[in-house]
């Protein structure tokens, strides 16, 4: 499977993975940032896991604009 292929195939899921992510900012406050690592850090396969980075960067750099 290409990489484009991957990333379509997987882009629609990253995205509600990230959301599920970032909704849980506000109730972990100070933990957040590492139980979000940690969460990435779990995910498979590892470009799975860097489309949820990127998505949830977005997310956040969403939210301070």
């Amino acid at each position: 499977m290409s990489r484009a292929d991957f990333h379509s195939q997987n882009l629609e899921s990253a995205r509600e993975e990230a959301q599920r992510l970032f909704a849980r900012k506000h109730e972990l406050q100070g933990v957040w940032l590492s139980w979000v690592a940690s969460q990435i850090y779990a995910l498979q396969p590892a470009g799975y896991a860097s489309m949820v980075r990127r998505e949830l960067q977005s997310l956040q750099e969403k939210s301070e604009t």
